[in-house]
């Protein structure tokens, strides 16, 4: 439903500033009235707006803007020649996700802007205000003097009303694979935070005031707040520059190899900015707001998308047990090993199989910005594609192709088609691309406009095929799954994999924070479900660990949502473990329902969650470094209905450091009305299935 409205904004009288100029404001309020959106403009024609949560300011009035350098113009004084408004309120259906239907609603506000300066050039800046947050962009409507025009910078800035505690990881033009720092606004340092880090392959820091999004807040007075973007697409990715004197960010976008940011044609629209606001936790993870400010999908047919489980010959390679390349002798995407592999995933019941290292050139790539490194269609000769083909399809499972780009993108785009009809020709209908290394063309940024749209074209074409798409090293998301719902996960973050970096690896606070930032944008390719915490099991001299219990890396699957995940350990050492493996066989990865029973970043997260069209549920709980004592109601299950729940949960000496693979597993009788009683242990957590009893 959408409906006009010319009431729903107040064009206020003149109120006179402290420097005596006259400011016109024009207010709106979210549906259930909690928010309040001022957009302000002085005589001088600056333009700004703020934001109130139940009274409480949470952006001051910032500004809006951009500097151009073709036209060479500021647009920064703006006189208003137009404000439309309306309503919005439709419920939809993802083709996926953490429940089967989104509501939708917003009352939105249209400011038509002309440059006060000389250029007459229009600008629109479009807001839509959700009862739990605000999104707003920038449109460049068709014009007389504005045709192409080059971006230097954005001027959108976001005014904090405090010194707020952050949850911050370095602003960088290419990697967001940090490890999360929690500070107050003015202590934050992104040169010393990213002077610690000594495992990320390629880094480009902006500066020490510089931190990307989604970022996350917390006032003094507990309300949470959390920037990012939606619908990246034709634009830089957006990081945040401090001033700490104000305590006011302002966009930074990722230049190009020649220092512009974007290149755009009217009509054109910017991503959306996003803030979302609650004072309670649980609803920054329930909110929707980023994925409703996408467009609807452009896949005609989405019934061949399906989210699935697998395994990998993956963590054989981090873990010392064999190599990516053929060199050396200890090539582990060889016939043999890969059916290993097959077998386990057809014996429980697992969809895929990821084969990572399959194809000839990976002898010499790693740091020498060498382009024509892999054709994505030639395997080692120990690698019988065809055998392994017909042996996959014969067990009722499919091979996941693994294109790493080794960042010569250009060398990919050329290769792509091709690569998708050998998928196809070999019965696969899933790729996990990566992009290690610097990007070539060369000069351009993992994050900048050229990458992400070669990762949207990437996301298109493989839905012509028939093919989802898992990518790595990639831009933060920003809900484009809803647009493309064949672009199921990302890494885009400190994922499972650095569990084994010599440095600062995996706190475990790390996933208490994810789902808080990284997530907020769409599902992660976290890889979890690690049952060997001492990773010398190849190699005695590695001294890493991770920094977790079994049980928390079961409950993992709940709270690190993705349609995508991975059982990442070896078949071996799920073998030790059998009945606790069965929590990784049973619980789902598509959902009906989603209820975030408690939450605050840092510290912990439970979430329980009803599976796709049956009446049974699965609860995750994790901790951070410190012990927890859950009091778990289940109210959301059915009044009346009977229930039998497994209960996985650290054993009483648990602990990650010292005892971290020891758990309890219980099977009791619940209902609605039941209270659980569980103890995390320190960098713990809890899993439990609950299957309804006829």
């Amino acid at each position: 439903m959408k409906c006009k409205s010319a009431v729903l904004w107040v064009l206020m009288s003149f109120v006179i500033t402290g420097s005596s100029q006259a400011q016109k404001v024009i207010s709106i309020h979210s549906p259930d009235n909690a928010l309040q959106l001022n957009i302000s403009q002085l005589a001088t024609g600056k333009t700004t707006y703020s934001l109130s949560y139940k009274g409480a300011a949470v952006i001051q009035p910032s500004g809006l803007g951009f500097v151009l350098s073709k036209p060479a113009v500021t647009l920064s004084r703006f006189s208003i020649s137009g404000v439309d408004s309306s309503t919005f309120n439709e419920t939809w259906q993802p083709v996926w996700g953490e429940v089967s239907h989104i509501n939708n609603h917003y009352k939105q506000l249209v400011v038509s802007l002309t440059d006060k300066a000389g250029s007459k050039i229009a600008v629109n800046i479009v807001f839509r205000l959700f009862n739990d947050g605000l999104g707003f962009r920038y449109e460049f409507p068709k014009q007389e003097g504005l045709n192409y025009f080059v971006v230097a910078d954005e001027l959108t800035q976001f005014a904090m009303a405090g010194d707020h505690k952050a949850f911050w990881i370095p602003g960088d033009y290419d990697s967001n694979e940090y490890a999360y720092n929690t500070t107050k606004l003015s202590e934050v340092n992104a040169l010393a935070a990213a002077a610690k880090e000594k495992d990320i392959a390629v880094t480009s820091l902006i500066g020490a005031n510089a931190v990307q999004t989604p970022l996350m807040m917390k006032t003094a007075k507990g309300i949470y707040i959390n920037l990012h973007e939606a619908a990246l697409v034709n634009y830089p990715a957006m990081n945040l520059v401090l001033n700490k004197s104000n305590l006011s960010f302002q966009s930074q976008l990722v230049p190009d190899a020649v220092g512009n940011k974007a290149y755009l044609q009217t009509p054109a629209i910017t991503p959306w900015r996003t803030i979302v606001v609650s004072d309670k936790a649980t609803d920054i993870l329930a909110s929707k707001l980023i994925l409703n400010l996408n467009e609807p999908s452009v896949v005609p047919d989405s019934s061949w998308i399906k989210p699935q489980k697998f395994v990998g010959m993956w963590w054989e390679m981090h873990v010392g047990k064999a190599t990516w390349q053929k060199d050396g002798g200890k090539h582990g995407a060889n016939t043999q090993n890969v059916m290993h592999y097959i077998d386990f995933a057809a014996k429980y019941g697992f969809d895929g199989v990821l084969v990572e290292g399959w194809d000839v050139g990976w002898e010499d790539w790693f740091g020498n910005w060498k382009e024509d490194v892999f054709d994505f269609v030639t395997p080692y000769p120990d690698y019988d594609i065809d055998a392994l083909t017909a042996y996959a399809k014969q067990k009722g499972v499919k091979i996941i192709m693994h294109h790493e780009t080794s960042g010569a993108v250009t060398n990919y785009e050329r290769w792509m088609d091709t690569a998708y009809r050998y998928m196809v020709l070999h019965n696969m209908n899933t790729v996990k691309t990566g992009y290690v290394g610097k990007i070539i063309p060369r000069g351009e940024h993992h994050d900048g406009q050229w990458m992400v749209n070669h990762f949207v074209r990437v996301a298109a074409k493989t839905a012509t095929y028939g093919i989802m798409l898992d990518a790595h090293e990639s831009v933060h998301p920003t809900g484009l799954q809803r647009t493309y719902p064949n672009w199921m996960a990302n890494e885009a973050a400190r994922g499972s994999e650095f569990n084994n970096a010599p440095t600062i690896g995996m706190t475990p606070e790390h996933t208490t924070i994810l789902p808080f930032t990284r997530l907020m944008g769409g599902p992660m390719d976290f890889t979890p479900g690690l049952f060997h915490m001492q990773l010398n099991q190849f190699d005695s001299s590695r001294k890493q660990r991770v920094r977790s219990t079994l049980c928390k890396q079961m409950a993992l699957y709940v709270t690190m949502y993705s349609p995508l995940q991975m059982a990442a350990d070896l078949p071996e050492n799920y073998n030790k473990y059998l009945d606790a493996f069965q929590f990784i066989v049973d619980v789902p990865v598509d959902w009906d329902d989603t209820k975030v029973l408690e939450a605050e970043p840092g510290d912990y997260i439970t979430i329980a969650r009803k599976a796709k069209n049956k009446n049974n549920w699965f609860i995750g709980a994790i901790t951070d470094e410190n012990s927890r004592q859950l009091q778990l109601p289940l109210s959301f299950l059915n009044a009346g209905g009977s229930y039998e729940a497994t209960i996985y949960r650290d054993a009483d000496n648990a602990d990650w450091q010292t005892n971290p693979e020891a758990y309890t597993i219980e099977k009791i009788m619940v209902t609605n009305s039941t209270v659980l009683q569980v103890k995390l242990a320190k960098g713990g957590g809890c899993a439990i299935s609950i299957f309804k009893k006829n």
